[in-house]
């Protein structure tokens, strides 16, 4: 079949075998040209990748991986390809990346299942034994990335289903946002958390569950002084904070954030430590429909790229490895890891430089229909958006006949 982008309201319900293997296969080329050489003392040998499918959690299999050969054990849950319909992003990159993995001789375990499950976290520590086994390496896993994006969870205690929301709290939120398939620009207003939102919210997007696969793990005999174990978070500017960090998803960041530290005290002394990194915005599947967000990421691009700074996930993620988890000192010494005072891992320093929010603010307050081509990165969103479906990959044809099953 020809397989065109379709998109709504800022949401792409199809992807690209071909494109999505691609975007793969280019990010493997980068962390390899990137990589540390050598094999050393304190870097990851099993690596366990929680939400491995896309975005940083991709990236950050890649990276593990390819710049660091260590063998990786992914979990996500993708919706398959069927004979007249395209799988999802994530179903794609998986096939990818375990058939890369496989002609660099690393080894790769891919599950798809519910994360948040009794279930899969039994049948990730199998997993993680089977792959060690192959990769002829201690059954423990040094690394543990923790980077699920799921709108729902089933209690696996409760068996309640709880659903995310994003919205602000105590008050509704309007701002502009754009259309990136149109450059159109509008105002949008959310309105506030009712009833359950924010506990909801908590209890899907929260640190409950990194908490339950560490005690998993921990059950397991997986565990070792040489653990390390990051979830991702987001801050942004100010100007954000009423629908982001201060909204029900602030909340649940703030959980995770609890989670860290309370992960840390359980499990001190059987692990090197849980860290949350905080990472830039970028284009995601989620980040797209987030009143102001595209509005603000397509102004930020157009200046970090101005200065030589902008970075995308598999370039964060290199840095993350590279410049914090894994310096010369922090590799074989955990307490070297470089953060912030609250003991968080800043990879969004560069977004947060004054001299770029600066810029970034007074193009926001400048921008209308009329300049907003000129001011921000519009081109670059877009593309970023379908990239991260499969499509607008160069090189890739897009008029060719593919099988959606098939990645080549």
């Amino acid at each position: 079949m020809i397989i065109k982008p379709m998109v709504r309201n800022n949401i792409c319900l199809n992807s690209h075998p071909t494109g999505c293997a691609e975007v793969v296969k280019r990010q493997i080329e980068y962390v390899k040209k990137g990589a540390p050489g050598k094999k050393e003392d304190g870097y990851p040998q099993l690596a366990l990748i929680i939400g491995c499918s896309t975005g940083y959690g991709l990236s950050s299999r890649i990276t593990a991986a390819f710049a660091y050969g260590a063998a990786t054990v992914g979990i996500s849950l993708e919706k398959a390809a069927s004979d007249s319909k395209p799988g999802t992003p994530g179903y794609y990159n998986n096939l990818a990346f375990d058939m890369e993995a496989k002609k660099a001789g690393l080894v790769s375990m891919s599950l798809d299942g519910d994360a948040f499950s009794d279930e899969v976290k039994s049948s990730a520590a199998e997993a993680l034994r089977t792959a060690a086994k192959e990769a002829g390496i201690p059954p423990k896993v040094d690394l543990i990335i923790y980077s699920l994006a799921s709108p729902v969870r089933t209690d696996p205690k409760t068996g309640i289903l709880h659903r995310s929301v994003i919205k602000p709290i105590g008050q509704s939120f309007s701002g502009q946002t754009v259309d990136m398939m149109s450059g159109t620009i509008n105002t949008v207003t959310a309105e506030p958390a009712v009833d359950d939102d924010v506990f909801n919210t908590i209890k899907v997007m929260g640190g409950e569950d990194w908490e339950l696969w560490m005690d998993a793990l921990d059950k397991e005999g997986l565990l070792s002084p040489k653990t390390r174990t990051v979830a991702y978070t987001y801050i942004g500017p100010e100007l954000s904070w009423a629908i982001y960090k201060n909204g029900t998803i602030g909340k649940a960041k703030e959980d995770l954030e609890r989670a860290a530290r309370d992960i840390n005290k359980k499990h001190s002394g059987k692990i090197a430590g849980a860290w949350i990194s905080v990472n830039k915005a970028l284009v995601t599947r989620a980040s797209a429909v987030i009143p102001i967000i595209p509005f603000y990421v397509s102004c930020l691009f157009k200046v970090m790229k101005e200065k030589g700074i902008h970075e995308g996930c598999v370039e964060q993620m290199l840095r993350l490895f590279k410049e914090r988890l894994y310096t010369s000192e922090a590799k074989t010494d955990a307490g070297k890891i470089m953060t912030d005072p609250e003991g968080r891992i800043r990879i969004d320093d560069w977004e947060m430089r004054d001299d770029v929010q600066k810029e970034t603010v007074s193009r926001m307050e400048k921008a209308n229909q009329d300049t907003l081509a000129d001011l921000a990165d519009l081109s670059g969103f877009k593309h970023d958006f379908l990239e991260a479906h499969g499509f607008d990959v160069e090189g890739v044809d897009y008029e060719a006949d593919v099988d959606p099953g098939k990645l080549f």
